[in-house]
């Protein structure tokens, strides 16, 4: 019965194994349902995979795009270079063929967007890198990532993380 007035308001259920991991703050913004099953869940602080497993926060996320059919995240990790600044690497994308995407490609894109408060391009040897400064989901101020595209120099884009870590405010 709870479903149906979920449904008839405009709201799909979450997951159980989503709604139990929420942060109090976080909120719910747009669901879908996903081709073959399951729910991706779209909260102010990030995407909630089907599975329910983890969530990907905005801060997270390198790249999302959408074809019509499938929404494409792909993750990134992060290696703190100093309190404050990271080294980005992308890992696998995840594709979700979603089935009715309603809002949840809007949300997904303006939401990273969101996420980014400057974005500086800086050419490297083999590439380039992204810097960026990025809100993170629950925390105050900002953190800066350098994001290197696929076949820069990683060991040159560490020595630029470096550099911009040395001249923040508060480092030695």
């Amino acid at each position: 019965m709870k479903q149906l007035w979920q449904r008839l308001l405009g709201r799909d259920p979450v997951p159980d194994a989503v709604a139990e991991q929420l942060a109090a703050d976080e909120a719910v913004v747009a669901t879908a349902t996903v081709t073959g099953g399951g729910t991706l869940v779209v909260t102010s602080w990030g995407v909630w995979p089907p599975d329910g497993s983890e969530r990907i926060g905005w801060h997270q996320i390198g790249k999302a795009t959408w074809d019509r059919a499938s929404l494409v995240v792909t993750p990134t990790v992060a290696e703190e270079i100093a309190p404050g600044t990271e080294l980005l690497a992308d890992v696998v994308p995840r594709r979700f063929r979603l089935a009715e995407p309603g809002t949840v490609p809007e949300a997904v894109q303006e939401r990273v967007n969101q996420s980014i408060r400057t974005r500086n391009r800086r050419e490297l040897p083999g590439g380039g890198a992204w810097v960026l400064q990025r809100k993170v989901p629950g925390r105050d101020g900002l953190v800066v990532q350098v994001r290197p595209d696929a076949g820069t120099d990683v060991a040159a884009a560490r020595l630029l993380a470096e550099g911009i870590a040395q001249r923040l405010p508060g480092s030695p």
